[in-house]
């Protein structure tokens, strides 16, 4: 029998977390035997967490998940460019003893909003909504990207000027201004699309054809898709993102890219 690598997320609040599913469910589709669990961990104990984690000749790697992925940037390792300059860590990944530190959030909504969603970011304008940890991990991907323009709306306005300067030599970027411009791609990365009501309407010119898409994710529709399905037929959760991302970690450790669409189906059947 093969030997069953050590694995989990590590995060606090883990209970809702769906990652256990989506890995196991990777495991098995490509035959890998390994334990994947979630660690509820507090911040004072989160270094020894680590550290006792990795002493396991058989553990391979970790996801991070809020609200340690800032403090996982510190882990020793090898850091990527991309983790590195957002300053986040969600994949940690041990090799020979080496540790290797990653971010696979931005190309895990790269992957799900061009390869599943069909969007096409060449000459579009993007529309953040919010300016903190998951918006910054995102707008590095989309940046790359050959958008026309990008905003950052944010209710504080100084921490999207923040953003604005550190991705100005990358895109064109500015802070949201209350000008009635349309937007081809409009993505919530604030917490403000999960209770309450959500609405744009008196800020923001809206197209039928614009993509709304919520990086919060949940088996029921959040308030921000909901008022969103009254504007646009593309309306999206961080569902596939949070499969996308989870496929990446998973070629991460095992160099092996796992079929998404199983998973995705099976998520899909556990909303109904």
């Amino acid at each position: 029998m093969s030997k069953k690598y050590k694995l989990g997320v590590v995060g606090n609040p883990i209970e809702h977390s769906l990652s256990p599913f989506i890995h196991s469910r990777f495991a098995r589709n490509e035959g890998i035997n390994l334990e994947y669990l979630p660690y509820k961990v507090s911040e004072s104990d989160f270094v020894n967490f680590i550290k006792e984690f990795f002493e396991d000749p058989l553990s391979r790697g970790l996801n991070i998940t809020l609200p340690f992925k800032k403090r996982a940037a510190d882990i020793e390792g090898a850091i990527s460019n991309e983790a590195k300059f957002i300053n986040a860590v969600n994949t940690v990944v041990k090799e020979k003893e080496k540790m290797s530190l990653f971010s696979t959030d931005g190309v895990g909504f790269i992957s799900d909003i061009s390869a599943n969603k069909k969007f096409n970011f060449k000459e579009t304008s993007v529309l953040f909504i919010g300016a903190g940890a998951a918006a910054e991990s995102i707008l590095y991907k989309v940046a790359r990207e050959e958008v026309s323009k990008i905003s950052i709306m944010n209710r504080t306005e100084a921490n999207a000027e923040r953003l604005v300067r550190k991705f100005s030599n990358m895109t064109h970027i500015d802070s949201f201004q209350n000008s009635k411009d349309s937007y081809d791609l409009i993505i919530n990365c604030s917490s403000a699309g999960l209770t309450g009501e959500f609405d744009l309407s008196d800020k923001i010119s809206i197209q039928k054809g614009t993509y709304f898409y919520d990086l919060n994710y949940s088996l029921v529709d959040t308030p921000f898709c909901i008022w969103a399905r009254t504007q646009s037929d593309n309306v999206y959760d961080g569902m596939g993102m949070l499969v996308h991302q989870a496929a990446h970690s998973f070629n991460k450790w095992f160099n092996v890219f796992p079929d998404v669409n199983p998973v995705l189906k099976d998520l899909e059947k556990m909303r109904e």
